[in-house]
């Protein structure tokens, strides 16, 4: 089969390797739709939350069909869609442990979940991402039609953000320097989408200068994390979900007492995939234009350079074709 491989700091290749084998407890999957996040090209570049060691298979966001089960695995059969969890105690699929950039990859059955029917395998391979964006809307709590909810940054999560919140009923208005991601924001549904110097122009006039009522810090900047406690409204809830480790930025403390807001940070989706998974197909959410380029397992290194372009591309996914 063929694999994409981290063979050593910054040495990504495409190798044949053997089809793996699996135990009395493992399911083996063949990849359908696997992307490329930046968490993948830290791991690339030699960097990562926990412990982990070259060669390793990327690989994290995916779909798949099972091919094979073992003899006590007794939830799922041959020809069932699935996606998967990454964090599995204290491994991390795709990262610790080889993920599911290969034609064909173990995993066990409580890692993972039947796709909805409807439910394409691109938008499979999105799951964990909006799963990221779903928990965060949870963690804020009570998102609905009288909210008005800003994203602050129209990464990939913050889209994801953007397509649940204005499924969830928010008038939602997104914040973002880039046109082209503002335009993607309006077709998953925000009702605005502004450069980030028009926002308190915009944010006065949509409700009456009361501020929003809900603000999700996605860009992990710690100067767009210390705005958000200035956009709040009386009573608003913030939910931090961009990720910045060690930086520093003057912040207006002050605002958490006097507007008495309730703020939550969250990381990862714990525990909320079925949920996930029953949100997306209820809702009919379509994350598909998400993905800007798409690769054959061939041209899988061409789908990590791709992914270092965030100004051309929003997600790169690698396509996968092999049979049993």
């Amino acid at each position: 089969m063929k694999a994409l491989q981290y063979t050593a700091v910054g040495t990504p290749s495409v190798e044949e390797l053997p089809i793996p084998e699996i135990a009395d407890d493992e399911v083996l999957v063949a990849a359908r739709s696997v992307g490329v996040c930046h968490s993948d090209i830290e791991l690339l570049e030699g960097r990562y939350i926990i412990p982990f060691e070259y060669p390793i298979i990327p690989g994290h966001e995916w779909s798949g069909e099972v091919v094979a089960t073992g003899s006590k695995v007794s939830g799922l059969a041959k020809g069932d869609r699935v996606v998967g969890e990454c964090v599995i105690g204290d491994d991390h699929f795709g990262f610790s442990i080889s993920g599911a950039a290969a034609e064909f990859f173990v995993a066990k059955e409580s890692w993972l979940h039947r796709l909805p029917d409807g439910v394409s395998w691109t938008n499979g391979a999105l799951v964990e991402p909006f799963s990221v964006a779903y928990y965060a809307l949870m963690r804020v709590g009570n998102v609905n039609a009288s909210d008005t909810l800003v994203v602050l940054g129209a990464g990939p999560i913050g889209l994801c953000v953007t397509a649940a919140a204005a499924a969830l009923g928010a008038r939602t208005i997104v914040a973002e320097p880039s046109a082209s991601r503002r335009d993607q924001a309006l077709a998953l549904g925000a009702h605005r989408a502004v450069d980030p110097a028009e926002l308190d122009d915009v944010l006065a006039t949509e409700t009456d200068g009361r501020g929003a009522d809900v603000v999700i810090e996605a860009s992990g900047r710690p100067e767009v994390m210390a705005r958000a406690l200035e956009i709040a409204a009386f009573k608003g809830r913030i939910g931090y979900i961009g990720i910045d480790v060690g930086r520093e930025a003057p912040a207006k403390l002050g605002l958490i007492q006097s507007k008495e807001l309730t703020i939550t940070g969250s990381i990862g989706s714990p525990g909320v995939w079925p949920e996930t998974l029953r949100f997306m197909a209820q809702a009919g959410i379509d994350l598909s234009s998400l993905v800007t380029r798409r690769f054959s397992v061939d041209e899988a290194t061409a789908a990590l350079e791709a992914a270092q372009r965030p100004a051309e591309n929003i997600k790169a996914h690698i396509e996968f074709t092999a049979t049993a």
